[in-house]
């Protein structure tokens, strides 16, 4: 994000030391953390002084090495307790749907399952049954099995038994499968980081669902893509899953998830490992 106007330089560069702590997960000594925040180590010694006093940063005795302080772990509390992670994703969910052109999907796991809580039309519009309080099944779509991949299998359990019980009287979106091709879809999405469906459950329609995580690596909402299938492109190297995984991978950092920090990666830090960030871009149907 660009912000405009001019700030003050020694507070940003004290934020550069501050960034580099977050960003190694661990204790640093002076000098690794002078590199990483690209200043000398006298400059980083005098920040940490006066950071110190402001119980930003504490120092091992021991060791000397310098890690995050009580006061920032009370601004990082505060920070999670004003942030929804539905509100944040509802707002930035319109500017997405607009850049990329297609309909876009918030849901949640709530009692049924995956529910839908908000749909945003693109400008390819998709002539879809999706409106909010849609519940949608876990293994005809790729939202339910984006869900089962990245939820805990202990929550997710109980519903799936339901689903394959009641096959196609179920009163969710999308046909059942078995559970066999369910795992299989499962350690493929996790791989990825996302899962997908190619003109299912709606014959024509396409779908691309990536979680979103909070600090604790839990998953707190799925965003979907939806599309007509010569306009969503669900296929390898996908732009447009590489665009929806940059837009959640950036909601999750704004939810306090450090895959990188030390002990907090997840399944879905593998996922994403070789996925690269791609540009969003507006796209014309296909002939």
């Amino acid at each position: 994000m660009s912000i405009e106007g001019r700030g003050v330089q020694s507070v940003e560069v004290g934020g550069r030391i501050l960034a580099a702590l977050v960003k190694a997960g661990k204790p640093l000594m002076l000098r690794e953390l002078a590199t990483m925040a690209d200043v000398a180590p006298a400059q980083a010694h005098a920040y940490l002084v006066s950071f110190r006093k402001l119980e930003l940063v504490e120092q091992d005795p021991a060791s000397g090495r310098y890690q995050l302080g009580p006061f920032a772990l009370q601004l990082g509390i505060a920070r999670l307790r004003s942030f929804d992670p539905l509100r944040l994703a509802a707002h930035a969910v319109v500017g997405f749907a607009e850049e990329i052109g297609l309909m876009v999907a918030i849901a949640v796991w709530g009692t049924h399952g995956a529910t839908i809580v908000q749909v945003q039309e693109g400008s390819d519009q998709v002539h879809v049954n999706v409106r909010t309080g849609t519940v949608f099944s876990i293994t005809g779509t790729a939202t339910g099995k984006v869900f089962a991949a990245f939820m805990p299998p202990k929550i997710i359990e109980a519903q799936l038994a339901e689903e394959l019980r009641k096959g196609a009287r179920i009163q969710g979106v999308g046909a059942t499968t078995s559970r066999k091709e369910l795992e299989a879809e499962v350690a493929t999405a996790r791989q990825l980081g996302y899962a997908t469906t190619e003109s299912k459950p709606v014959t024509g329609i396409n779908g691309i669902a990536a979680p979103v995580f909070d600090y604790s690596g839990q998953m707190q909402l799925a965003i979907t893509l939806i599309g007509p299938t010569g306009v969503l492109d669900v296929g390898p190297n996908s732009k447009d899953a590489k665009a929806l995984l940059a837009f959640t991978r950036k909601l999750s950092a704004q939810l306090g998830y450090a895959p990188n920090a030390e002990g907090g990666a997840s399944q879905e830090e593998a996922g994403q490992a070789e996925i690269v960030t791609a540009p969003v871009t507006k796209r014309r149907r296909r002939a």
